[in-house]
Parts: C-alpha cells; structure tokens; sequence
C-alpha cells in the first residue's frame, strides 16, 4: 500500500518533468527550423543576385564552357603527348601560405620541408620584395610567389585566396612565418582536425615559446585537442559559464588553419582596408559552420613554437639597423618608431572593425546572433526595431 501510494505521488512529478523536455525539444526545433529558413533566405537572395549578374555578364558565352573557379596548381608548359589527353583532378590538397621575408629564409625553409611531403601546395607572400634571395633552395621553383612592399598577410589573404581561387584546397594554412615546426606534422594534423570536426583550428603553442597572448593557445601536454581554457585570474576570466572568446570558440591569428566552408565565411569577414586583422580573431567563431565551442580547437598533440620575430616594419635584431631604417631625430622632433606606428595604426584599425561590426548588426534587421539566447535575442531585436 505504501509503495502504491509513492508511486502514485511521483506520477505528478514525472509528468511534469516530461512536459518541461518536450517544451525544450520544442523550442530547440523551433529555433533549428527558424534559423535554417533565414540561412536558405540568405542564401537564396545570395545566390539569386549572384546567378544574375553573372548570367548577365556572361551572356555571350554557352553555360557548358564557363569555368567559376580556379587553383594554385602549377601547369607544364610541355607534356608528352600520351599526357596531353588527361585532364588532371586533384584531391586531398591543402594549402599553406605564409607571409616571408628573407630574414626568416632558414626557419621559412624548414617549416615548407614539413609541408611539401604531404601534398601541399605553397603560396609565400613576399612582404620585403625579396625573390632573388630564394632561388638557391630546391623547392623554390614548386612554390607560387607574389610580391607587395610591406604588406601584411591578411592583406595578401584578401586580394589573393579569394574562395573561388582556393576551392579545390580542403584546408588553408594561414601561418606566420617565426613558427618553430619540429614537434609537428601536418598530414597527423589533419588527420585529428578531421577527426574531431574542426571547421577552425591551430597548433597549439609551446609554453617555452617567446610571446603567448592567450591562454587558450598553449599546449595541454595530456590531451590531443582542446576546445576551453579555465582561467580564475587575471583581467580575463574563464570558466564553465564561459560561453565565447578568448575562453572557447577562438583561435590566434598566426596559425590559423580553415577548412573550406569556414575559409569561405572568414575571407568575407576580413575587411579590405584593415590590413592588420585585430577584431578579426574575436569573430572568427561566427564562420565555425555551426557550434563555435565545438568547430573551433586547438589541437595539443601537434604543436608549434612561436618565436615572435618582429619583421615587417622592423629589424629582427635591434642592434643590427640598416642606415635607410636608423632615424636621426631633428631638434625637438622625436625619432620615428615603426613598430610604435604599426601598434598604433593596429589599435585604430580594431577599433573601426568593432564599430563597423556593432552598425552591421543595427543594419541587418534580419541578422539572428546565433550564441545568444532566445530572451538575448528576443530583447536585442526588440531594442533595435525600437531605435530603427
């Protein structure tokens, strides 16, 4: 009777439990369904206007012979004739491109060594305007070069891996080029990226090396990837609450690797004039293709050193300044620092990134944050149709 009477008190309860977890599931399908209907929107506006203009554009050409995308890949000049029938598809090719300089010839040369084994194509952007200085090792001529004075990898990025010129690659390497390379493989890499369905990730960091800005990139020695960092002190504090970056869902700017759904999001994401890429870092989860704090790692068991070898804009040896960079200062004039103007031109350039970011959001009515919640949510788009 007594074991009646409790069963029959816990049917109330239990019932309630169920209705709670199909009110969830509910609401859990309902925000899946509304956000795939604003993404096919998007798309479809997208790609209406895009079919468009390029129908327009191309009208004088048949549909058969129009080719969208392109490659890296490099094509003889000659062939036999046996060959010249076969049309070469590709597979399985990634790519790494690195920003270099002929200071860093030695530790470029021993980074593309690890590369070139795994079926990698290799693009160097050559920010000193230095070519000649290449010719001498024997993978030079495999590699594609592209010269600009003194710019910035994420200025070369924009202008040259544009999405429909990367297509065919799965993954881009978008590295520095004063990372240490000897406790990494890029074939094992990929293997765990694709493994743990990274959309985003980097090698982690060494903690030996000489600059770490972020705890979330050092080497965890007992696991193979990581996606959080717990961090109780200091201006940044993360913990299990934490729902963003630079605690989950964030990776540095010097060794990113994108897959090619994610590239394809980021490369719109950086912005043309805003050559040195701060703020980027801190959105980048938003093209992760899905969950951030589950497309977006740091892989440990494969790990880089950073060497933090200051380069562009600068000598890699304070001591050993060329008479063209050394400034003598005018009376009363203070001597020109460059790496004092690229801070702050950095810091200016994060702070219109910020600002353009903030006015998109107000702009784009139909825009749905999607690692917020839905009373955020709800709350920020009334606040906005209010203010509009």
């Amino acid at each position: 009777m007594g074991k009646s009477s409790l069963k029959m008190k816990q049917l109330p309860f239990m019932a309630v439990v169920c209705i709670v977890m199909l009110f969830v599931v509910y609401r859990t399908l309902k925000y899946q369904s509304y956000q795939e209907e604003i993404d096919k929107q998007w798309n479809f506006r997208e790609d209406e206007k895009a079919s468009s203009e390029t129908s327009g554009n191309l009208k004088g050409l048949p549909r058969g012979i129009i080719q969208a995308t392109s490659d890296f890949e490099l094509r003889p000049l000659w062939s036999p004739s046996s060959l010249r029938s076969k049309v070469s598809v590709y597979s399985n090719r990634n790519l790494l491109a690195v920003p270099v300089g002929i200071k860093q010839k030695h530790n470029v040369d021993a980074m593309v060594q690890k590369f070139l084994p795994d079926n990698f194509t290799i693009i160097l952007f050559h920010y000193d305007a230095n070519m000649d200085g290449w010719w001498d090792l024997n993978w030079t001529s495999k590699a594609i070069h592209i010269t600009a004075q003194n710019q910035t990898k994420w200025w070369f990025a924009k202008r040259f891996l544009h999405p429909d010129i990367v297509s065919i690659y799965d993954y881009i390497f978008l590295w520095d080029e004063d990372l240490g390379v000897e406790h990494f493989s890029p074939s094992r890499y990929i293997e765990i990226v694709k493994e743990e369905g990274l959309e985003i990730s980097q090698p982690a960091l060494d903690p030996n090396s000489t600059e770490i800005h972020h705890r979330i990139t050092v080497r965890a020695r007992t696991k193979k990837v990581h996606r959080r960092v717990y961090e109780l002190r200091g201006s940044t504090r993360c913990s299990e609450a934490s729902k963003g970056p630079p605690c989950t869902g964030f990776v540095e700017g010097m060794a990113p690797v994108f897959s090619r759904s994610a590239w394809y999001c980021t490369w719109h994401l950086i912005q043309n004039d805003l050559v040195h890429g701060w703020g980027v870092d801190i959105k980048i989860g938003y093209c992760a293709q899905g969950d951030r704090t589950q497309n977006v790692g740091v892989v440990d068991s494969e790990y880089v050193v950073h060497k933090a070898i200051q380069t562009l804009g600068g000598s890699d040896d304070p001591t050993k300044v060329s008479n063209r960079q050394r400034t003598t200062p005018k009376h009363g004039v203070a001597a020109f620092d460059q790496r004092v103007e690229i801070r702050r031109q950095s810091t200016w350039e994060l702070e219109v990134f910020k600002e353009r970011w903030n006015r998109a959001i107000a702009e784009d009515k139909n825009w749905v944050n999607p690692f917020k919640s839905d009373k955020k949510r709800t709350r920020q788009r009334r606040k906005t149709n209010q203010f509009s």
